[in-house]
């Protein structure tokens, strides 16, 4: 685990309000934690700037079944791209509506053009792709004994 920094941050009153505001209803434990949070989430979008990124991600599709040949266009798709697609779920959400999560891994640019050519279909009614990243340097752990991934 690394170490611990400690370091100051001036703020106006009213953002640093806002940010209080922030980190109860987010039910943060300190306004370290929110912090935390916040410079991970993005430095991991500055990470999907880089094309060589191994990055992971999800990519929720929420669509209409009944659309004609659409579930067979979003199955086409990911299969030309299996080597990206490590995972999916299929949930029944109404009579008409379904979900798709889709679990993917590999450089951040691949990603995104594979979920803006499966959001991009007719009959997708929502569509979020969340990244997280992959590389070794933000495989951490709150423990100090070191022990093998299987992945």
């Amino acid at each position: 685990m690394s170490e611990i920094v400690r370091f100051s941050v001036s703020l106006e009153a009213d953002l640093l309000a806002e940010f209080d505001r922030y980190c109860e209803t987010g039910r943060f434990a300190t306004r370290s934690e929110a912090i935390r949070q916040l410079l991970r989430e993005r430095l991991t979008h500055a990470a999907w700037d880089a094309a060589a990124a191994d990055v992971a991600a999800s990519l929720t599709l929420v669509y209409d079944h009944h659309r004609a040949k659409l579930t067979d266009k979003m199955i086409e798709i990911q299969h030309r791209h299996a080597e990206r697609v490590v995972s999916s779920m299929h949930i029944h959400l109404t009579h008409d509506l379904c979900m798709e999560l889709i679990a993917l891994r590999g450089p951040a640019a691949e990603l995104q053009e594979l979920a803006a050519s499966l959001s991009g279909l007719k009959g997708i009614f929502q569509a979020q792709l969340v990244i997280a990243r992959a590389d070794a340097d933000t495989h951490r752990h709150p423990h100090a004994h070191p022990h093998p991934h299987p992945h």
